[in-house]
């Protein structure tokens, strides 16, 4: 039974009972029929053929993984000696059950012509050997198919979580490089505020590597990170032209995402609308779960805006990092749609909501 995986043995076993049990039926009719008067010998004469068989037959799967892969040539060699072998030790084996059996209780048993035994046996050997090959082998290629859909999926699931962690890599070298940049124009006029700008950005910093480290986390970690750096960029144009307003129920907040999904659209929201207005901005984070489902929506709206500084029609940078990642992560899952809202921008997402 060492050939056989545990948790098949026992389905194996009932099948060769359920076997052994209607060829004795079949059998009994015919010794019936005959004139037999001892209805336990159809049971031994099929119950021998098939514990001897059971055994062989897991023998012959064995040797069918081992010449897997073999030339041609090979496989037939070991098939003309297997063959003679496997219909040698089920005689051999099934009449010493038989023979051993009719000694305990004391009857004569005749096993006819040695020749005549041998051809006959050796045929339905010959048809049983070559059924149980094509059956071990159409296991072991189901087998190997299965362990091939393994490894592609297990290289599936390696690739997409390094698109990920290149797409994640991504963020965070373009809004650290913006925000540096927004701290530098402000370094000669007030450097206090620099000061201020650069250790805020310096915590936030640390929580993103900290993010990055989960690859995925909750909305309400998101927006952990989120709020921080709404606050830096407040400092820097001003509580009165940066606006902004966070809002999420806690069935939100408690979905699962990509880390570090909203930072960058959000600093985008930041940077490119406070740049085309000349007065207030209001930057928007609204978050529902509705249905499985959560839902974003990262708008903005501003006041008199600059004509010669249109939006960027495709979002940015930032925006195609999250489509990539989204799809990377969720497929078709996923909907993202980005366009004009009334005086601003919107763009809305919707994923599966995991926990």
């Amino acid at each position: 039974m060492s050939l056989l995986p545990r948790r098949w043995r026992l389905p194996y076993i009932a099948l060769l009972v359920v076997v052994g049990l209607l060829l004795s039926v079949s059998a009994l009719q015919s010794y019936r029929q005959g004139g037999g008067t001892r209805p336990w010998e159809p049971f031994l004469w099929e119950f021998s053929s098939i514990g001897v068989i059971a055994g062989l037959a897991l023998g012959v799967h064995a040797l069918m993984g081992r010449l897997s892969g073999r030339p041609w040539q090979q496989q037939l060699a070991a098939h003309a000696v297997a063959l003679p072998l496997f219909s040698l030790a089920h005689i051999g084996g099934m009449f010493g059950l038989r023979l051993l059996v009719y000694g305990i209780v004391g009857v004569d048993y005749e096993t006819g012509d040695l020749s005549t035994l041998l051809v006959y046996e050796g045929g339905k050997d010959a048809v049983t050997y070559f059924s149980f090959c094509l059956i071990s082998r159409g296991i072991w290629m189901a087998r190997a198919a299965a362990l091939r859909a393994q490894e592609l999926e297990r290289a599936r699931r390696e690739l997409a979580e390094a698109r990920l962690a290149r797409l994640a890599d991504q963020v965070q070298p373009h809004f650290l490089f913006n925000t540096l940049n927004l701290i530098s124009s402000v370094m000669y006029e007030d450097v206090a505020a620099a000061d201020r700008l650069l250790c805020q950005l310096a915590d936030l910093l640390r929580q993103t590597l900290a993010a990055r480290q989960r690859v995925e986390h909750t909305l309400g970690e998101e927006l952990a990170l989120v709020q921080p750096f709404l606050a830096l960029m407040q400092a820097r144009f001003g509580p009165e032209r940066l606006i902004v307003r966070i809002e999420a129920d806690a069935a939100a907040r408690a979905c699962r995402l990509p880390a570090l999904l909203l930072l960058a659209p959000v600093e985008n929201a930041v940077k490119h609308d406070v740049a085309r207005h000349r007065g207030r901005v209001t930057v928007s984070v609204a978050a529902t779960h509705d249905g499985g489902r959560l839902q974003l929506r990262i708008s903005n709206h501003g006041d008199t805006p600059v004509p010669e500084a249109p939006p960027d029609p495709d979002g940015g940078l930032g925006l195609r990092n999250l489509r990539e990642r989204l799809q990377a992560r969720y497929g078709d899952a996923a909907r993202v749609e980005f366009g004009p809202d009334g005086a601003g921008m919107c763009l809305a997402v919707e994923l599966p909501c995991g926990s």
